[in-house]
């Protein structure tokens, strides 16, 4: 038996009021259940009896080179935070993120200040910070370095968030999600773009089936990083949370100030996301459904994304699934194939084989 037929199973799901079946550790199915009823009967709790109720885990941060490390653990350590969090604290920080990157490593002393405010231990090394805490956010700004430090986490079988990106390759990122089927600890990994407002109501079909959309983010480049890897997976993870997978192929167009890359997907729609570097930056899409076509706006920030960590981390499973990660990994890497091709279409396939 292999090891996803031996662990994994599908079992029903509610995603935006549809049922659906997802494939999910066995493992955690029973612990999945129990914290779904969780949720939907805190509901009828005040809030001194919800934080009764949820007792909350030690979280733990690894790379104090972002400002996403500070903004979640404000908001898990403010004393007057809403139960939704379930009680979670951080507790312990990791400072290093980076080793060469100057715009991370010139606001990381910042980040280090903010977070020792909080009264969050600064550990020396991943080790120590794993024997003091239950979950992990992964939060170093570097792609890079994410392969390796992830590597401790799954081995002490910890579950963990990995911040955008996974990885700074494709490869490196299948070679994660090998390393957390190896250990069989489950691993989650998104932009907090995946959340933006209105975009839960255009997936789950308001205005029918999705033809096509055009996503739009800041996309600053970073020579260590394949371009979009490093900011413009904002936009891109847009562009899959509402197309789904599927694209087969992509083409870039390249300027100093803006990228164009254009999917085309199996059923034949076009979807694209537009990377900016001169302007205001800003984040949104539009979107052609069947019944309307509309623009999504508005980024609230982290917070949607946070419940979905916490969520996350209650039942172990991911909302985000392995082959959509790894397809958005590869569509970012064809664009940038694409781009030093002159912007002549990509195969997917040239990416995945």
């Amino acid at each position: 038996m292999d090891f996803f037929n031996s662990i994994y199973g599908y079992v029903p799901v509610i995603l935006n009021g549809v049922m659906i079946k997802k494939y999910v550790r066995r493992d955690f199915v029973k612990m999945a259940a129990i914290a779904t009823a969780g949720f939907a009967y805190s509901g009828n709790l005040n809030a001194s009896e919800k934080k009764s109720l949820f007792a909350g885990k030690k979280v733990g941060i690894i790379g104090l080179d972002t400002s996403h490390a500070v903004a979640f653990a404000k908001t898990l350590n403010d004393p007057n935070v809403s139960p939704d969090y379930r009680g979670y604290k951080v507790v312990a920080a990791y400072a290093q993120g980076t080793k060469d990157i100057k715009s991370a490593l010139d606001r990381a002393p910042g980040f280090i200040k903010d977070i020792k405010a909080l009264g969050i231990e600064i550990v020396d090394s991943i080790p120590s910070l794993l024997k003091k805490v239950d979950v992990v956010l992964l939060e170093s700004n570097d792609g890079r370095v994410h392969l390796e430090q992830v590597l401790p986490i799954l081995k002490a079988n910890k579950t963990v968030f990995i911040d955008k990106p996974i990885a700074a390759s494709y490869a490196d990122a299948k070679g994660i999600f090998e390393a957390a089927e190896k250990y069989k600890t489950p691993i989650f990994s998104s932009s907090s773009l995946r959340y933006i407002d209105g975009i839960a109501d255009a997936i789950a079909g308001k205005n029918g089936k999705i033809i096509g959309a055009q996503t739009y983010s800041p996309s600053t480049i970073e020579p260590t990083h394949p371009d979009f890897f490093w900011y413009g997976i904002h936009g891109v993870e847009m562009l899959f949370t509402l197309m789904g997978q599927g694209c087969k192929s992509v083409s870039r167009t390249h300027t100093t100030d803006t990228d164009l890359a254009v999917g085309i997907w199996d059923d034949g729609r076009v979807g694209s996301f537009r990377g900016t570097r001169s302007g205001k930056k800003d984040y949104g899409a539009t979107v052609f459904a069947e019944k309307a076509t509309f623009t999504l706006g508005e980024f609230k920030g982290y917070n949607p994304l946070l419940l979905e960590i916490v969520k996350f981390f209650e039942t172990g499973i991911s909302p985000v699934g392995k082959a959509e990660t790894l397809a958005i990994c590869a569509f970012m890497e064809a664009a940038d194939l694409s781009k030093s091709r002159g912007g002549n279409p990509v195969e997917i396939k040239e990416i995945t084989k």
